[in-house]
């Protein structure tokens, strides 16, 4: 299991509150070996799992591997296998409170990579991407809560579908949509593999299809304060994103890789804020993968892994597609 540093929590500032003149500042926390069996129709998921944990604050993220139970497998990879037993249950994630809505898009015509996985019910690409209907919340106007959703669902767009910013080395196209002074610490979630828990990067060499890659889940928000008084819209994300990658395996979902997070956005109000801090800040972010290449996801990056077979029991590989299971799986990678 791969291990990561614990989440620093970074020093408050003195004065949480903008002076007379107008000029403020946001808390820190805000910018943050056996002959197997043939397979058959029940073995085509193949599933590294490893995941990616943060928490944003101050810019400081730390990140946590999480997966399913694994088994050691070529190239240090461990695989989880169905076998002929029935699914059972497993934990599922926790819904925030407040106005939310979930991807409802009619997905297109299932065709090739997709087949045979649950992604092939999933909407297409942005369509996936729903936004609850805005409403005036707490000290945010009608105006104000459309606008903070716009710019979280086009971050979404960016961080994991755009395919010119995840084929690229510059970030930039994502941290321009963030507050100014949330930006340079963003920068260095870059620098690490810490980007992972909000952004997609493909590995060197690593290939996408054509296929737009599948997408499910739901975005909920609400009006809060930090511990100092700060209002701030919080607004919750949480998805599962299945992209088709190039394979050589002959069975249904073989290049399929999957990423469910979960990411906690926050406007502050700009009445509470000087001008460099008003704007979009990550102030949380949580994720795993599926049927990933364990080497490249422990530098955030992403590919598919190598189909192998057998493996313990698995009790739903399915679950990996499913935005309501938890984030909090064990790690195999």
């Amino acid at each position: 299991m791969t291990e990561h540093p614990p989440t620093v929590e970074p020093r408050r500032p003195e004065q949480p509150y903008p002076p007379a003149d107008g000029l403020g500042t946001v808390p820190d926390w805000l910018r943050q070996p056996a002959v197997p069996p043939e397979p058959d129709r029940s073995d085509r998921w193949r599933i590294w799992l490893g995941g990616h944990s943060g928490k944003l604050l101050g810019g400081v993220a730390a990140l946590l591997v999480l997966a399913f139970f694994g088994l050691l497998a070529t190239g240090g990879y461990r695989a989880v296998q169905r076998w002929a037993s029935p699914p059972t249950a497993y934990p599922t994630i926790s819904q925030p409170a407040g106005e939310q809505a979930v991807s409802s898009a009619s997905p297109p015509p299932a065709a090739g990579a997709f087949d045979g996985t649950p992604a092939a019910d999933f909407p297409e690409g942005a369509a996936g991407i729903t936004l609850p209907a805005a409403k005036r919340t707490g000290p945010f106007t009608e105006k104000q809560v459309a606008t903070a959703l716009a710019k979280v669902r086009k971050a979404l767009v960016t961080g994991r579908l755009d395919r010119t910013f995840i084929t690229s080395k510059d970030p930039d196209r994502l941290l321009r949509q963030f507050a100014p002074d949330a930006r340079s610490n963003l920068r260095k979630d870059f620098a690490s593999d810490a980007f992972a828990t909000y952004a997609t990067r493909l590995a060197p060499g690593a290939r996408i299809t054509k296929d737009e890659p599948r997408v499910k889940g739901r975005i909920s928000y609400r009006a809060t304060k930090d511990a100092q008084g700060i209002r701030i819209l919080e607004i919750t994300s949480n998805f599962v994103w299945a992209y088709a990658f190039r394979t050589t395996g002959g069975l249904p979902g073989d290049g399929v890789v999957v990423v469910h997070d979960t990411v906690v956005w926050s406007v502050p109000h700009p009445g509470d804020v000087r001008s460099g801090s008003d704007g979009l800040w990550i102030e949380k972010a949580d994720s795993y993968g599926s049927n990933i290449d364990c080497a490249a996801f422990d530098k955030g990056l992403l590919d598919v892994g190598s189909p192998t077979y057998g493996g313990p029991e698995d009790p739903d590989p399915d679950a990996v597609f499913d935005p309501d299971r938890t984030l909090d799986v064990p790690d195999t990678c």
